[in-house]
């Protein structure tokens, strides 16, 4: 089999050894070139074609940012963009994924070396990852935040009672994007929605920011114990597990600084457990692109409660893991495209609840 081709962008000489090291020892995977800057990568795409690229941010002669929205209109190719574990670095990590960048790399403040050598497995399981992904040209700039009249509807602050319905969703690669899609069209009357998207600590409060600033309903980092409402979804912080909890008639946001589970902390399939455990048939399960098994276990708890679940289909993912997984243990009742799944989701709660959707 032939080995992934990886070309390395990052001005900084170490972070290019240190990469080049990390992918070099992996017997599946080559650095077949490095570059200081992306005029010079520019060339050594054009020759070498590579599977992958590893991106930096902040470089000279051209912003990896406007590097990576012109790569992803003229040669889409899998790129790992490297970001600083900074509030700013998250916040441009994020503007990538929405370019057209699969993950991000995070490079740690200090003892770069030794970080990036502990966290060798990660990066080249990411590489991988993007090897497979699919990536489309960039034809148009993200959507902006709507700003028609029923994107400024009034928002339900009423408690959240436990007869009614729980959107639970979980997504790792890819997901930050998906997640968008979804959320976006969400009407501010639906139901309580808790995610868990894999992602480090220093991203989840932008990310959460970021939706927030784009969807009709609230979106924000969850607090422990804080109580759940309608009309407002909870971003799983990247430091805990969120699970589902219940205070009195309300549901509460509960974190978790357990041990990781399938190698992760937030873990899909601790808040899908939760919900089985907690809402039962209350809840309605959706899990998004993204690589690995996590979430598959924790879904089928929640179907053998009662839940119904969707996954996105694989043509619409970016990497078809975790949905397939899903599937493949018979926690999924429907396998909906990206495109259609808010429709489906709140016309089934729509259809299955006392209480109607503006949809």
């Amino acid at each position: 089999m032939a080995k992934i081709k990886v070309v390395v962008v990052d001005d900084s000489a170490l972070i290019r050894s240190l990469l080049k090291e990390v992918i070099d020892t992996a017997g599946d995977m080559q650095c077949v070139a490095t570059a200081p800057d992306p005029l010079i990568a520019r060339e050594l795409i054009r020759d070498l074609n590579p599977d992958v690229i590893t991106l930096d941010v902040e470089m000279p002669k051209m912003d990896g940012l406007d590097f990576l929205a012109r790569l992803m209109r003229l040669k889409p190719t899998p790129v790992l963009m490297i970001s600083s574990l900074t509030e700013q670095g998250s916040e441009v990590a994020l503007r990538a994924l929405e370019l057209g960048a699969v993950d991000f790399i995070a490079k740690p403040k200090m003892n770069i070396a030794g970080k990036i050598n502990e966290y060798s497995d990660e990066i080249r399981d990411k590489i991988r990852m993007a090897a497979k992904a699919k990536v489309k040209c960039l034809m148009r700039e993200p959507i902006p935040p709507s700003h028609t009249a029923d994107a400024v509807l009034p928002k339900t602050s009423r408690p959240l009672l436990k007869s009614e319905k729980l959107i639970i969703v979980g997504a790792s690669t890819g997901g930050t994007e998906a997640l968008k899609d979804f959320l976006m069209p969400i009407p501010p009357d639906a139901p309580a929605i808790l995610i868990t998207q894999h992602m480090p600590e220093s991203f989840t409060n932008s990310f959460a920011k970021r939706l927030d600033s784009l969807c009709r309903i609230s979106v924000k980092e969850a607090e422990h114990g804080e109580r759940i409402l309608p009309g407002h979804a909870y971003i799983a912080p990247g430091h805990s597990h969120l699970l589902l909890g219940v205070s009195g008639a309300n549901y509460i946001c509960e974190l978790s600084d357990g041990a990781p589970v399938n190698r992760h902390r937030p873990s899909v399939d601790v808040l899908f457990r939760s919900a089985a455990n907690i809402a039962g048939r209350n809840a309605v399960g959706v899990i998004l692109t993204g690589m690995g098994k996590d979430g598959a276990v924790g879904m089928l708890e929640m179907h053998q409660a009662g839940a119904h679940n969707f996954a996105q289909d694989e043509a619409s993912c970016v990497v078809f893991g975790m949905p397939k997984e899903a599937i493949a243990a018979g926690g999924v009742d429907e396998i909906v495209p990206l495109k259609d799944m808010t429709q489906r989701v709140l016309s089934w709660i729509s259809a299955n609840s006392s209480r109607a959707l503006r949809i």
